[in-house]
């Protein structure tokens, strides 16, 4: 059975230095574990279906164009700022409250987000206020979706036995590819059988309306979840944290660091590697709209299968070693992917966007575990707001349009190749001095013991 222990601090706890809270089995039923893993497939299809679609909105919301489509990643740049804002607001709400009440308040947002999204009035319609209430719909899911991901995570870290942590947590990332999955196909479908008339003015709302369904139906099987094994041992005795931003804040600032840093790889690796590569192969001409939708679809599915099986090594081997074997792979391999995808030959393309696909898939699936190890249970959803969501606002929701501004300045399309490289030297020394949590069980007070 599990014997993982989890705490908040001996002082704060009234507890001795020699004393520790006891072990906990986590008891979630298998219905729950797999309604939290598999409901984040809607919020990253509600929230990436943006990106897979850029180059329709820029037109639909603001005008077109090259201009246009800076804008509309710039919008989304702006938007993702919020996301932080939203892990900390539910961060403490899922450390003081439970996880269960702030998984269900951020779907519920994002299902009214998504609905009001697919209503707007358009440019044609109103000019430039279409794109101002655009933005402010992608703040609402921008905030959401920071709560999102980090609760979800948690969940299934307090849920897994020690020798399957990486494995179970990785579900949170194989999910959101499948939302991803079905939103660049979706996206893809979409636009190859429309023509450009339809598509801008009615067509671009099917996606969209899609997701607000399908939000709602997971919003109502997430209701039935039950509340995760670790906070329930915390209100039992007594330990839940009153101040749990406070907390982390003061005991915990080594491990945000160490968040920070593998949430940057992975984000950098899976907004430029992944959800950018449609729209770079488009506005660099390399191929059409619906090719460019449909090779990122091939690529999704490349991510979803190999991100149960990186997690399986990491239990396997352990966390560091995969870890720092990625952090060469996304030094070494983003420039030439570029390049492939930039020969206008789709299979040199579809070898380009996978490899890059697969490398980001990778380090999103075993940084999920990875960071959450580096915090015990009270605080965990704030001390990973503060890590990995910051990195995430940063290396992710910026990364799109820096990446296409920097294209557009320099002329030199493998620019985003060599952005993943350079985080990529800056993570690695963190990487090398990582201590290992695979098999490390996290002790009241600490992170995982050394």
């Amino acid at each position: 059975m599990c014997t993982l222990t989890y705490g908040a601090s001996n002082a704060a706890s009234g507890r001795g230095p020699g004393e520790h809270a006891p072990a906990v089995t986590p008891r979630l039923s298998t219905r729950s574990i797999v309604i939290a893993g598999c409901s984040t497939v809607i919020e990253w299809y509600d929230f990436t279906l943006y990106l897979y679609l850029a180059t329709v909105l820029s037109r639909t919301f603001f005008g077109g164009g090259s201009a246009g489509l800076s804008e509309a990643l710039a919008g989304f740049a702006i938007a993702y700022l919020m996301r932080p804002i939203g892990a900390i607001a539910f961060g403490h709400i899922g450390d003081r409250y439970g996880r269960r009440p702030a998984m269900l308040l951020s779907m519920a947002m994002m299902t009214l987000a998504m609905l009001a999204t697919a209503l707007l009035p358009t440019y044609a319609q109103i000019g430039s206020w279409a794109g101002g209430l655009l933005l402010l719909l992608r703040c609402i899911m921008a905030f959401s979706v920071g709560g999102e991901y980090t609760g979800v995570v948690a969940y299934l870290l307090e849920a897994a036995a020690p020798a399957r942590r990486g494995l179970i947590t990785s579900l949170a990332s194989a999910a959101s590819e499948i939302g991803g999955l079905l939103a660049v196909g979706l996206s893809a479908l979409t636009v190859g059988m429309l023509d450009g008339t339809s598509l801008d003015s009615w067509g671009w709302r099917i996606p969209f309306l899609f997701g607000a369904a399908l939000a709602g139906l997971v919003l109502i099987a997430r209701a039935a979840i039950e509340e995760s094994p670790d906070f329930l041992r915390q209100q039992a005795e007594q330990r839940v944290p009153k101040q749990p931003l406070r907390l982390s804040l003061t005991h915990h600032r080594v491990a945000i660091a160490r968040g920070f840093a593998i949430s940057a790889l992975g984000s950098i690796t899976y907004y430029v590697g992944i959800t950018y590569v449609p729209s770079f192969l488009t506005s660099a001409g390399a191929m059409s709209e619906a090719n460019a939708l449909w090779l990122s679809t091939l690529a999704a599915v490349a991510v979803i299968a190999v991100t149960p099986p990186t997690g399986m090594l990491a239990d396997r081997i352990g966390r560091r070693p995969v870890l720092i074997a990625l952090g060469i792979a996304a030094i070494l391999l983003p420039i030439v992917t570029f390049m492939l995808m930039m020969q206008g030959i789709f299979w040199m393309a579809l070898t380009g966007a996978i490899a890059l696909a697969c490398l980001g898939g990778a380090v999103s699936a075993i940084g999920a575990v990875t960071t959450a190890e580096q915090f015990p249970g009270e605080g965990r959803l704030s001390g990973l707001a503060f890590g990995a969501t910051t990195a995430t606002a940063l290396f992710g929701g910026l990364t799109p349009y820096l990446s296409h501004l920097l294209i557009t300045r320099t002329g030199w399309p493998v620019m985003p190749g060599v952005m993943i490289a350079i985080v990529a030297v800056c993570v690695l020394p963190v990487l090398l001095k990582l201590p290992e949590t695979a098999w490390a069980r996290i002790r009241p007070g600490s992170g995982p013991q050394r």
